[in-house]
């Protein structure tokens, strides 16, 4: 069957077969592809199905259709504190289903690592996009979870110079917290902070050391946008952590 190269994939390049989506294997295949595994068990329709490997070694996914929100400007719906409210009790939902397995290992939960709209497809409900599915768990690991809903924060509040009302981006911090039902948040702030540090050093190194896909990062500006981001976080941080309160 014909392939389709499919939008995003900056990182690393996915094409459409059929109703099948193509792509070259995760760091962790045997963990990724349990996971998955796991979710279809469960009757999850959150991810994708793990369909196996093709005759070049690629990792076979099912398709899921919908809206991909991985271009900048979006529909209001993919924004609305609806859609991030259904994001966060999405996030809860794996969370929830990983919690206590052999998956999470000593950890609380499996995270997803890699939490943004541009790996969440939105479809129609009650004739509004909402989110209803997330893509690229190749990043998956045991960990807390915290560290998802700080991602989801940063990611999908675009926390950074962009933001030009702080006060109605922390209203929104504390909804997706409420939302995913978020007991002990005194540490969220800093764990948006932790990812914006961590993220911004993995890439430089993986640059130095000749990774292409994060030289092309570097070389896009990430790094310099990142580090613009956590100073941000970090001037407003004040301002952030009385919400959530």
């Amino acid at each position: 069957m014909p392939e389709s190269h499919l939008p995003g994939g900056f990182v690393s390049g996915v094409v459409r077969v059929g109703d099948t989506v193509r792509r070259s294997p995760s760091a962790r295949p045997e963990f990724v592809s349990a996971l998955l595994r796991w979710f279809e068990a469960a009757g999850w329709d959150g991810a994708p199905r793990y369909l196996g490997t093709d005759d070049e070694g690629r990792e076979v996914l099912g398709y899921l259709d919908g809206h991909v929100a991985w271009e900048p400007r979006q529909p209001a719906a993919v924004s609305s504190d609806e859609s991030l409210a259904a994001v966060a009790r999405l996030v809860r939902a794996f969370h929830d289903l990983t919690a206590g397995t052999a998956l999470a290992g000593g950890e609380e939960v499996v995270c997803h690592n890699d939490l943004s709209p541009k790996n969440t497809v939105y479809r129609p409900v009650d004739g509004e996009l909402r989110p209803v599915a997330f893509i690229d768990w190749d990043l998956a690991a045991p960990g807390a979870r915290i560290h998802d809903v700080a991602h989801v924060c940063w990611q999908y509040l675009g926390l950074g110079p962009s933001v030009t009302d702080v006060a109605a981006a922390a209203r929104r911090v504390r909804l997706i917290a409420d939302s995913y039902g978020l007991t002990d948040r005194r540490q969220l702030v800093s764990t948006v902070l932790w990812w914006q540090d961590r993220c911004r050093r993995g890439i430089r190194s993986g640059a130095a050391a000749g990774d292409p896909a994060m030289r092309r990062l570097r070389d896009a500006g990430v790094v310099t946008g990142v580090r613009r981001a956590h100073q941000w976080v970090l001037e407003h941080r004040a301002v952030f952590e009385d919400a959530l309160r």
